[in-house]
């Protein structure tokens, strides 16, 4: 099944790329290599904020999760020119999980992301990982992913 297929069946329509929040740039391309910035949660537009352990369970870090990867799809597919058949496979995946220091969860959390992106883009989607808990992300987001992606 093609990538759009994929979109479609889960009624999944991808964003324009955000305007970054600070002093970078949403993506890198060196040689075959793209390097996506970072992606904070957002609900209805905002910063999905929260703290996993304190007033956030996993099922809804989970669900955070997801809508980055779908934001991230979309950054993906502005860098390859609107074609995401570019994308050889996703390399690495990097999650940082808004905790407390007895949440113990981040790769359950992280899953939300990891598994969309194997659905959409088939085996292109899987991809080494780390997700690692921080005591806090940019305006109070609950999740924060990069990612690394090989284009054809």
């Amino acid at each position: 099944m093609a990538i759009e297929q994929r979109l479609q069946e889960r009624n999944i329509t991808l964003p324009d790329v955000s305007a970054p929040a600070a002093a970078y740039v949403p993506y890198v391309q060196t040689g075959n290599l793209l390097f996506v910035s970072g992606h904070i949660a957002k609900k209805d537009g905002k910063p999905w904020v929260g703290q996993l352990g304190t007033n956030m369970d996993t099922a809804t870090g989970r669900q955070a999760a997801e809508s980055i990867a779908i934001d991230l799809l979309g950054t993906l597919r502005a860098a390859c020119g609107g074609d995401l058949n570019r994308i050889q496979r996703i390399v690495k995946v990097v999650s940082l999980v808004n905790a407390n220091s007895s949440f113990t969860e981040p790769h359950l959390v992280t899953n939300g992301c990891s598994e969309l992106l194997m659905h959409i883009l088939g085996d292109a989607g899987a991809h080494a990982r780390s997700a690692y808990c921080v005591s806090q992300l940019p305006m109070g987001s609950c999740v924060e992913i990069e990612l690394v992606a090989e284009l054809r």
